[in-house]
């Protein structure tokens, strides 16, 4: 039920509600307030305001939670990466795609790909280790201009910076200021060709301090502080493949070289009670904006 999701932001949930209401009462207001104003004949019964209200927000989409009713497993794409065992740096990554019989088809690699230079396994902060585990992937960017990727894409600068302040309140997320938002933090740009082009993968989806922060898929030739490196036209390849729609993850692991070697993969579901993050509050403000319309076309019967 999309109300469960929402309840790390079910505060913000009830003012966009409230203002649906709103523009219900104020609709039927109008209509009670002209009455010698002929109404057309509704093509089908007209509907209660709660009836409408949950068929509003059942027609509701958010970033990186599955619809419901969806089937379970709705991932199209799959970056693979395995280690021979945790200890190691280096391993492989391959990409896969589900083709129209759903059958899983590798696409790139296997190429070298590098990890943190204590392998891989639980993550923590100043830990050089790269996150085990199964993630949704999140913002890419980079230093130079958008390869062609459809995932959402932001050419960095100096004032572009990744908040690693385990007291900050934005922590693990990308912000945009002049100054370092406190320790632990990355400026995008200043970071280097590694930096060139990257893509979040979501390890940490609550942002919780102490859990890691500024975990990417980048350009890279060497053991990473966490991040999972590969060369330059190997990740410029991925990003022209990678699409948001497809709902791409990635996959890191022991002996793990296709996406049925995965055991007990996590669901990208945002945790319930867990905030959501900002941009899919917009998403969802703008679908409750785009609705009004409807909603006052319906109680009027204009």
């Amino acid at each position: 039920m999309v109300l469960k999701l929402l309840m790390g932001r079910v505060w913000q949930l009830g003012l966009l509600v409230t203002a649906v209401l709103v523009a219900l009462a104020a609709g039927a207001g109008a209509a009670a307030a002209d009455p010698t104003t002929p109404s057309p004949a509704p093509s089908q019964p007209p509907s209660d305001a709660g009836t409408m209200l949950e068929n509003l927000l059942r027609g509701l989409t958010l970033p990186g939670v599955p619809t419901p009713g969806a089937p379970a497993g709705g991932t199209g794409q799959m970056i693979v990466v395995s280690v021979p065992q945790k200890a190691a740096t280096v391993g492989t990554l391959t990409t896969f795609e589900k083709d129209a019989a759903g059958q899983w088809r590798p696409v790139l690699g296997p190429v070298e790909a590098y990890m943190g230079s204590l392998g891989i396994g639980e993550p923590q902060d100043d830990v050089h280790r790269t996150p085990e585990g199964t993630y949704a992937l999140g913002q890419a960017f980079g230093r130079q201009d958008n390869p062609g990727t459809k995932m959402n894409y932001k050419k960095v600068d100096r004032e572009d910076w990744w908040d690693g302040n385990q007291a900050s309140p934005t922590y693990n997320q990308m912000v945009r200021r002049s100054d370092s938002p406190g320790p632990g933090s990355e400026n995008l740009y200043d970071m280097g060709p590694a930096y060139d082009y990257a893509v979040e993968f979501k390890h940490n989806p609550s942002n919780t301090p102490g859990k890691a922060t500024a975990m990417f898929l980048h350009v890279g030739s060497e053991p990473t502080w966490g991040c999972v490196a590969i060369d330059r036209e190997s990740m410029i390849k991925v990003l022209k493949w990678l699409d948001p729609a497809k709902n791409p993850k990635i996959s890191i692991g022991v002996n793990q070289s296709t996406p049925s070697d995965i055991k007990d993969a996590p669901s990208t579901t945002t945790p319930e009670g867990a905030p959501l993050p900002d941009d899919a509050l917009t998403q969802l403000m703008q679908q409750l904006t785009a609705f009004i319309p409807q909603i006052l076309g319906s109680v009027t019967g204009s």
